[in-house]
């Protein structure tokens, strides 16, 4: 048949990125407590596109997706670029895949045991330069203000936050140890499962711990720091205000 991609484009414009977008893909990730984890990913793939064809075979996309699906990991996904660039006689390849992660977590005090679930994705890009891979973890954790608890004669406000973290690293590393990262520099960890003496901890520890945003960024920092396998990050921290009509926000990138 016809293969209309192919053929000549007289435009002589380049496209940087052309592929697919948002797949909704089952994968499988290693876990460091279980081995596996079985989730669902929002994938997009892309590759450049020479002047002189005027399209992509978007097929392949998918049938270079479907050959690595039950090996899916930060330390494979320059395999999938490597075969995108081939497959398309590309200069470079992108992938990202986003998807929810999920962690069995016990209450503090009663040992009851929830699911928490954290956003988090797996990018890879391959182009002449070689290769840079990156990961990331969305962690929600509750933070209390360190002005409010020193002004006010009882009580402190406190709120539900994100903390973002993406890295570049030289050596595995897991999902899990982020999230613990994260976890620790807010005032408290969140839980899905708290019966009232758990929410007693919960609420005793925040007010013992007091954080800004501003603080939250910085002890991620210094933990990232302390790994010398990271050799980049972004660590970002929002606080969606509890008596505020605003979020507080803090960035700190090590380039």
């Amino acid at each position: 048949m016809k293969d209309v991609q192919n053929q000549a484009d007289q435009r002589n414009i380049a496209i940087d990125k052309v592929g697919v977008k948002d797949i909704s893909y089952p994968i499988t990730l290693l876990d460091q407590a279980q081995k596996e984890q079985k989730t669902i990913a929002r994938v997009n793939m892309y590759v450049d596109l020479p002047h002189h064809f005027k399209g992509t075979h978007m097929s392949r996309f998918v049938e270079i997706l479907n050959a690595h699906h039950n090996n899916i990991h930060v330390d494979h996904m320059t395999n999938i670029t490597h075969e995108m660039r081939e497959c398309f006689d590309a200069k470079s390849a992108h992938i990202k895949m986003s998807f929810p992660y999920f962690l069995s977590k016990k209450a503090p005090v009663s040992g009851l045991s929830g699911m928490m679930e954290y956003q988090c994705f797996f990018e890879a890009v391959s182009n002449h330069d070689g290769d840079e891979v990156m990961m990331g973890v969305d962690v929600p954790v509750m933070t209390l203000c360190p002005c409010s608890k020193e002004i006010s004669a009882f009580g402190a406000h406190n709120q539900r936050g994100i903390i973002s973290i993406q890295v570049k690293t030289s050596a595995m590393i897991w999902l899990e140890e982020l999230i613990t990262i994260a976890e620790q520099a807010g005032s408290s960890p969140l839980y899905s499962v708290l019966k009232r003496p758990d929410e007693k901890f919960v609420t005793e520890a925040s007010y013992n711990n007091p954080k800004f945003v501003e603080d939250v960024v910085r002890d991620v920092a210094v933990a990232l720091n302390a790994r010398s396998e990271i050799s980049w990050y972004q660590v970002a921290a929002e606080n969606f205000e509890s008596i505020h009509n605003h979020s507080a926000y803090a960035f700190i990138e090590k380039k």
